[in-house]
């Protein structure tokens, strides 16, 4: 069987699920070719294990001070491009189109009449789940951006609907962990504006990581590269994390144990409604706008949540060499057996 797997690279979310699943793809001998979309080609890293893969400019979201922009967003879209893109993937020499929100790949395949599925959260989206911030603009953005034939929803709770849970890596715990060590990563936000913000705060160790570092200006506030071994090296020590309410991240920290406090973006549906979920389930918090006084009273909170997760990515991939059978809740309730919430108390 030859794959072709459309990622979307706007977001680090995507690529770290793709490199789940090209793993356990290797492990089956199955072959397949990558297209990442979303981010200049030069912004990847780590991307060993999709051996050469493509690359296009597809589409992607812009932000400006942690707010969604429509009108950076169209400004940047490159519409000729993206039909150009389009109009150039040839598929026909390929048995299975999957997609992770990749619009390149998704229009192609939806062009050349080719069976497309979707494995993302965002497909969660099609089903009863919690919702927040949504408006008739982002349900058509969500709809039609990457539109595919069998939507594969991933998300932290089933909410007793047919959705996997996420595609992450089953993790050995650390059992060194740091109380005073976080990880801040909110690559949309002002970054001397967060240091300054955090450096009152000396009783801990902060790491934060951006796409453009900033010069230290205070000696516990670490300034880092994005690096993925640096990153997950961090990530499986510290007590905590404050980021944006993507999901990838989010899902990894909760299979860590880890405190989780989220700032979604302004006007972006997909993380308002993430936060809102991590709030109703009581898995972590949230503030709508950066608030130092949010940040002081979490940083002081000892409890957390652990929730540990299956390897979705191989049931997945059995799944596709098993012919894809229809997927129903009985198939879904098997895979969330083995799921157990933990507390988690750092006191």
């Amino acid at each position: 069987m030859k794959i072709f797997y459309g990622i979307q690279g706007t977001g680090n979310g995507h690529i770290t699920r793709g490199r789940i699943m090209a793993r356990e793809f290797q492990a089956e001998n199955l072959e397949v070719t990558y297209q990442f979309t979303g981010r200049p080609q030069d912004k990847f890293f780590d991307m060993e294990v999709f051996n050469g893969y493509q690359w296009r400019d597809g589409l992607t979201f812009s932000t400006k001070n942690g707010k969604l922009s429509p009108v950076k967003t169209v400004l940047k879209s490159k519409p000729f491009n993206f039909l150009r893109d389009v109009k150039q993937l040839d598929l026909s020499s390929y048995d299975l189109v999957i997609c992770d929100y990749e619009p390149v790949t998704a229009w192609a395949a939806r062009r050349q009449n080719k069976k497309t599925i979707g494995i993302n959260h965002q497909y969660a989206f099609h089903h009863n789940i919690p919702r927040a911030g949504n408006d008739p603009i982002s349900e058509a953005v969500m709809k039609n951006f990457a539109p595919v034939d069998i939507g594969i929803g991933l998300h932290w709770h089933h909410f007793d609907q047919p959705i996997l849970p996420p595609v992450i890596e089953t993790p050995i715990i650390s059992q060194k962990i740091q109380k005073n060590k976080i990880i801040v990563y909110l690559p949309f936000e002002n970054q001397h504006r967060m240091a300054a913000l955090l450096a009152p705060f000396k009783e801990f160790e902060f790491f934060m990581y951006s796409p453009e570092v900033i010069p230290a200006s205070y000696a516990h506030v670490h300034c880092k590269p994005l690096s993925l071994q640096g990153f997950q090296k961090d990530l499986s020590d510290c007590a905590g994390i404050i980021c944006n309410a993507g999901f990838e991240l989010a899902s990894e920290s909760l299979q860590l144990g880890k405190k989780i406090l989220v700032k979604p973006l302004h006007a972006q549906m997909e993380q308002i409604s993430n936060a809102a979920a991590l709030q109703k389930l009581g898995y972590g918090q949230m503030m709508h706008k950066i608030d130092s006084r949010i940040i002081e009273q979490w940083l002081y909170e000892t409890k957390a949540i652990r929730v540990t997760y299956p390897n979705t990515a191989q049931y997945l991939v059995q799944w596709i060499k098993e012919g894809m059978p229809p997927i129903d809740q009985s198939w879904c309730n098997r895979i969330w057996a083995d799921v157990k919430v933990i507390p988690v108390d750092w006191s």
